[in-house]
């Protein structure tokens, strides 16, 4: 928590909230990307 508030503090809260997002949607593409892996091979032609 504290090291939260020093990044506001010292890089401004619009970058603090973007750095925050950006580390939750990485998590969220790596989910995409690991069930589109597994669709693709489910429906690959024999």
């Amino acid at each position: 928590m504290e090291l939260i508030l020093q990044a506001v503090g010292s890089v401004g809260f619009p970058i603090a909230v973007a750095a925050y997002l950006l580390v939750r949607l990485e998590q969220k593409l790596e989910g995409l990307a690991t069930s589109i892996n597994e669709l693709a091979r489910a429906v690959k032609p024999r």
